[in-house]
Order: C-alpha cells, then sequence, then structure tokens
C-alpha cells in the first residue's frame, strides 16, 4: 500500500471524527451555526418611552448594536405595572433575539403575583446588571408640605383623604410607599397608571398629592418648582439635589430603596449568548459618556459583575418583597 496513500486516509479520517464532534457540541454549534446575532434584536421596555427605564434602555442599546453588529430596537410594551412585557419575553423563543431591560418592578410584581399566567422567576434569567436609580418622595402642588414630617403629620390628620401616584400596580413606586405607609401607619388612596409620565402630569394638574417618582420624570419639576423633593431612598444624597435630605435624614429609620435596571432573557438561554451580552454589557459601563449621560438623568451605572451575581441579587430581593407582601397582605388586585 502506498504509504502516503494511507497517510492521507487517517488524516481525512480524523477531520471527520472532529466535525461531526463539533457538530454535536452545544458550544461549538452556538458559535458556528448559525451565528448569533443573525438578525435584530428586540429590546423590550415594559415602560412608556421617555421615562427612566426607556432612557436608560436606549442609550444601552445603541452601544450594544454597536458591539453586536445587527440593530437593537426598543419595543415599549407597557402594562400591568410592567408584567405585560415582561410576559411577551418570557415566551420568545430564548434564542438571543428577544430581551427584556427591566427594573425592580419585576420583583415586586413576582412577589404580588396570584394569577399563574407566567412566573417571572422561573419563567425569565437575570443576564447584566446595569444601573441603579433611587426615587424621590415628591408632594405636589396640592398640598402645602416641605417635609416628610410635614406630610406624616397631613395624612395623620386627614386619614384616606390623601391620595398617591405610581406606574401600576405592582410597580416599585406602588410598594414602597406601600411599605412607607405600613411603617408610619398612615392610610392614603392608591391611585395607579401606565407609567411614571402619566402619574407626574396629573400630579403637576394637582390631581395627586404625593408619589415615590423616579429621578428621570421628577428631575426637572423638582427644580422648576412644580414639586417639592421631600426625601431621596437612596443612602446617599443626589448629587444632583443636594440640598434634599434622604428618607433615613428626614427620620425614616432604615428606610432605602434603590431599584435595580437590568437585562434579562426568556429561561434557557444558551450560556455562550448570555455570557457575550454579559461581557457587552459589562464593557458598556466603562464608557465614560455613558455614565455622564445616565448620571444626568438620575441613573448610576453599576459595577461590572457576573450574571451569578445579578441572578442572587434578583433572587434576594423577590425574597425581600414576598415577606413584605405577606406582612402587609398586600394583592395585585
Amino acid at each position: 500500500m502506498d504509504k502516503n496513500a494511507s497517510v492521507r486516509r487517517r488524516l481525512i479520517k480524523a477531520s471527520l471524527s472532529t466535525s461531526a464532534c463539533a457538530a454535536f457540541s452545544p458550544g461549538l454549534s452556538l458559535a458556528q451555526n448559525p451565528p448569533w446575532p443573525s438578525r435584530p434584536i428586540r429590546m423590550v421596555v415594559p415602560w412608556p418611552a421617555g421615562g427612566l427605564v426607556d432612557i436608560a434602555a436606549r442609550q444601552l442599546a445603541s452601544r450594544l448594536q454597536t458591539a453586536l453588529g445587527q440593530p437593537v430596537v426598543i419595543e415599549n410594551r407597557v402594562g400591568a405595572g410592567g408584567s405585560v412585557g415582561s410576559e411577551h419575553v418570557a415566551r420568545a423563543a430564548a434564542d438571543g433575539h428577544t430581551l427584556l431591560f427591566a427594573t425592580s418592578s419585576l420583583t415586586v410584581s413576582a412577589a404580588l403575583q396570584t394569577r399563574a399566567s407566567f412566573r417571572p422567576m422561573q419563567d425569565l434569567q437575570p443576564v447584566a446588571l446595569v444601573a441603579n436609580a433611587p426615587s424621590i418622595l415628591v408632594a405636589g402642588p396640592s398640598i402645602q408640605v416641605n417635609t416628610v414630617k410635614d406630610l406624616l403629620e397631613l395624612a395623620h390628620r386627614r386619614p384616606g383623604q390623601l391620595t398617591y401616584a405610581s406606574a401600576g400596580i405592582g410597580s416599585f413606586a406602588h410598594l414602597v410607599v406601600e411599605r412607607f405607609k405600613a411603617e408610619n401607619r398612615i392610610f392614603a388612596v392608591h391611585v395607579p397608571y401606565t407609567g411614571a409620565p402619566g402619574a407626574m402630569n396629573d400630579q403637576l394638574a394637582g390631581r395627586i398629592d404625593f408619589q415615590m417618582a423616579n429621578i428621570t420624570v421628577a428631575l426637572p419639576h423638582v427644580r422648576s418648582g412644580r414639586v417639592k423633593a421631600l426625601a431621596i431612598t437612596s443612602r446617599e444624597r443626589f448629587s444632583g439635589l443636594p440640598d434634599t435630605p434622604t428618607m433615613i435624614e428626614a427620620g425614616i429609620q432604615d428606610f432605602e430603596a434603590d431599584q435595580w435596571l437590568g437585562l434579562l432573557a426568556p429561561q434557557g438561554l444558551p450560556a455562550a449568548v448570555s455570557d457575550r451580552l454579559s461581557a457587552e454589557v459589562n464593557r458598556a459601563l466603562g464608557d465614560p459618556a455613558l455614565r455622564e449621560t445616565l448620571q444626568n438623568a438620575g441613573i448610576q451605572l453599576a459595577t461590572p459583575t457576573s450574571t451569578v451575581a445579578f441572578d442572587g441579587l434578583v433572587k434576594a430581593e423577590f425574597a425581600r418583597w414576598q415577606q413584605v407582601v405577606r406582612t402587609q397582605n398586600l394583592r395585585m388586585d
């Protein structure tokens, strides 16, 4: 037998064997066939355009689009305290082409959930932590208060007569105020909206007395004097409103309630796609221009972290809100 022919046959056999292994290797097949991303990516934002979450999502999307080489299209699907958009993503294919840009409201609505149309903690998986944002307790022109103490005294004098707004039943703002009410033994009527801008518009018109508003929506109106900032929910004062005390400084002990903003996907997202997304998000967090843009909107970029760490944060927060819901006997309806 020709020695060279025998060597060629062995090399061909080895090559075929290697190709067969690659075809059945999930990691390799994902990377090579099909490539990811192979088409535009939809990033679902379960809140209206123009709000804090939407602004952060669009800033991140523009950077991911450059990094991934495919359009990243924002799709606002609002309703039910963020649940409409979240459920839409949970039911999408877990191929990395449909993502959710969510907030702490996801864990709040999951803790309040009484119907099993979908299970946020089981049907969605965290991918990357993006940012943190405090809220501001603001009083509208319908009530004459200057401090948190003034608001509490008024609420005690007029039980059940004051109204407060939120971005929807089961939203982060909803449960933060419910916690505030419970800890201070006041009663006020909840008026839910489909997003923060609508809630602020009605407060400016004098139809709502107070709310725990996100900074992006509230800041221009606080600075113009149309609403009054009573306190901020972060542990440290916000640099954009240096004269506004924290809730703790205002006398509400241990009251800290920042919300996270992050990227999630349908459960079952391949590890290779999750890892790539996490790496690109963490790379974007180092962009000074992105940091400055979001800080001006009241959003603090997160320190780059792992998917595992973000998953732990989400699960721990869900457990905390479950405890609040049980203690206060709260319901979505």
